[in-house]
Formats: C-alpha cells, sequence, structure tokens
C-alpha cells in the first residue's frame, strides 16, 4: 500500500433535533396544557487514534464524515432521541489541523485516545418549556441548532524511538532490515526509500524499541530540495536519532561535509530537532581491513570534533550491530523512565517506595 502522511477531509457533526408544539387532548382532562417534547442533540464527530493503522490511505476515497442528526421532540413530553457519534480511525501521531485557519485542534500519540473535531447541534426546545402561569398554552418552540461542520488537514508523524538519518546510499535501509524484520527496498542507487519505513528492533526478551528509516537527506532538504523536506517532521517523533555516515562515499564526498550538511538542514528545519539526542554511526567499515577502518573512523570523529557517542558497524555484515541495539535500548529505557516520573509529577502522584511508618 502506498505510504501517505497527509490528507484532507470533511467532516459535518448533526445537527440538533426541533423541538415540538403539542397539547394534551383527553376526555377527563379537558385542560391538559402544553406536551411537546424537547428534539435530540446532535452527533459529534471525533477522531480515535487506532494502534492498528500506520497510514492516512483510507481518506484518499473517503473524505467526508457526518454524524447522525438529532430526532424531533414528540407529543406526551417525549424528547427526540440523541444522533449518534461517529468516530474516525486514525494512526498514532495524526496531528489535525483546521483547514481553514491553520489551527491545530489536537494531536493523537496514545492508544484509544480520542479529539472531538466537530460538536454536534444542540436540540431544540418543545413549547412544554415555555408554559408560564401568564401563558399556559404557549406555541412556541424552537428549531435544532446546526452542527459543526469543518474542513480538515491530517498529517501523520510516524511514532518511533530512534530515527535514521543520513545521504542517500548510507546505508539506513541495510540496518533497518539487519535489526528488525522489516524489509525496505534495498538497491545501490539514491532515493531507493521513499516514504518512512519502520521496524521493530528486539533486543532480548520483553526488550524491543521501534526504530524508522526515512528518505535520505541532501544539501537544501529543509527548503524543499529532494524528499528530505516532507519527511523529516518524522523524525520529530523520535527520542534518539542516529546518523549514519558512509566512510567510503560512492560519489567520493567527504564523510565530514556530508555531516555538517545534514546537521544544519535539521537545524534550519527546527532548533527542537536539532537538539535531539544524536549518535554518530559510521557504516560500511567491511569495505576496509581493521586497521584502516579504525583510522578512518577516527578522522571523521576528530575532524567533526564528536562530542557524542559514535560506533563502528557494518549493517551488510552485520558487525556492531548488537552493541548498538544493545546500547540505543538502555538509552530509549532511561528516557522512559524520565518521561515516566515527569508525567507522575506533572499529575501530582507520589513515588513508589515504602508506606509511611506512622
Amino acid at each position: 500500500m502506498k505510504f501517505v502522511d497527509e490528507a484532507k477531509i470533511r467532516v459535518e457533526a448533526g445537527n440538533g433535533g426541533r423541538g415540538h408544539i403539542s397539547f394534551r387532548r383527553e376526555r377527563s382532562i379537558p385542560f391538559g396544557g402544553p406536551d411537546g417534547g424537547d428534539g435530540g442533540d446532535g452527533g459529534s464527530v471525533y477522531a480515535v487514534a487506532d494502534f492498528n493503522l500506520n497510514t492516512l490511505a483510507d481518506f484518499r476515497f473517503n473524505r467526508v464524515f457526518r454524524a447522525q442528526h438529532g430526532a424531533s421532540g414528540g407529543k406526551s413530553n417525549c424528547n427526540g432521541a440523541g444522533g449518534d457519534d461517529l468516530e474516525i480511525p486514525v494512526p498514532l501521531g495524526t496531528q489535525i489541523y483546521d483547514g481553514d485557519t491553520g489551527e491545530l485542534i489536537g494531536e493523537l500519540t496514545r492508544r484509544t485516545e480520542r479529539v472531538c473535531v466537530a460538536r454536534g447541534g444542540f436540540h431544540g426546545i418543545g413549547n412544554t418549556r415555555f408554559k408560564s402561569s401568564i401563558n399556559r398554552a404557549p406555541r412556541q418552540n424552537t428549531p435544532g441548532y446546526p452542527g459543526e461542520q469543518r474542513d480538515l488537514r491530517l498529517e501523520l508523524s510516524v511514532m518511533a524511538d530512534v530515527g535514521l538519518l543520513g545521504m542517500p546510499n548510507a546505508g539506513k535501509s541495510t540496518l533497518l532490515a539487519s535489526m528488525s524484520a522489516a524489509r525496505p527496498k534495498i538497491a545501490d542507487y539514491p532515493f531507493t526509500t521513499l516514504y518512512p519505513q519502520p521496524g521493530v528492533v528486539s533486543v532480548g526478551p520483553l526488550r524491543s524499541f521501534v526504530m524508522v528509516d526515512i528518505p535520505g537527506l541532501i544539501e537544501g532538504a529543509a527548503d524543499g530540495a529532494g524528499l528530505g523536506i516532507r519527511f523529516l517532521k518524522h523524525l520529530s517523533r523520535t527520542r534518539l536519532l542516529l546518523h549514519l555516515v558512509d566512510v567510503l562515499p560512492p560519489d567520493e564526498s567527504d564523510p565530514i561535509e556530508n555531516v555538517r550538511a545534514i546537521r544544519g538542514e535539521l537545524e534550519q528545519f527546527g532548533a527542537d530537532l536539532a537538539g535531539r539526542e544524536q549518535w554518530l554511526v559510521l557504516n560500511k567499515t567491511d569495505l576496509l581491513d581493521a586497521d584502516q577502518a579504525q583510522q578512518r573512523c577516527r578522522e571523521i570523529v576528530e575532524g567533526l570534533d564528536w562530542q557524542g557517542r559514535w560506533f563502528a558497524i557494518s549493517a551488510a555484515a552485520q558487525r556492531g550491530l548488537e552493541e548498538l541495539g544493545r546500547e540505543a535500548m538502555d538509552w530509549i529505557e532511561a528516557a522512559w523512565a524520565r518521561e515516566a516520573k515527569h508525567e507522575a509529577e506533572e499529575w501530582g502522584d507520589e513515588p513508589a517506595g515504602e508506606p509511611d511508618a506512622n
């Protein structure tokens, strides 16, 4: 299935039902009075996160979503039935924008999370509600209010723990295929990857993380060059970035300049993305003997004045991948623990510990 990460849809909430006008007519009660019931509220439209979806492709064909209208009120003080709400399943990581104003309505990052994107109309009022001591036979009612109607823009950012970035043909797809069960397209020409490809990396029992490969970046990607600008946003939800570098680029370019160019594109795209934890991964060391590979890696690291962590690997020969996966898993688990602690402090939860002796 073709990967689709943007879609435009229209949502229409249900209208409220009209209030009813009627009077009680019984032989034993000649002056029964008004008994018109209220209408029902219109159904609302909700976007719901669905863990089983990973693309917005379904919205290419179904673009209009309508909730049910509320029913009109009836006699004998019977209120109309409310319209059923409509739930639209979307993938985790979907951001919802108002198509007219560009306002961010909400984003869905947790399972079963839901956001109301169109509120149903309020019900109309029947004539029973208008009776008073001076108006004993009211003939007033109100129509139901219309539901909200909106044009929406959906944008999907793939939810992953680790993101791969680098120049085309740096070996990102090979690394993903070697470390996970994903089978991305691999070839010896640039831009083999045309859309983000996620994969689950398992490093032991009950220990795994999600890694995503995006199309290769080139200089000017943040300004729209190549394929990178459309998919850089998918890295914004990752916790850890692995900057993959070919130690012997086939075009004989300088790996140091390639790294600097990519880092410049990240900074131009956004300070938040550029400030993410980045590890340097020097790939294709199997093309050199052990001493030459070590010397080459040292030259690149010193030339970049790289202060963070770095690894020398060969994705094709599967060298150094176990260490890389294990270290990434340890870092991610520590990040999860920090996030859980921050969330607990934000909600005022007491940390787990020994019970109070008093």
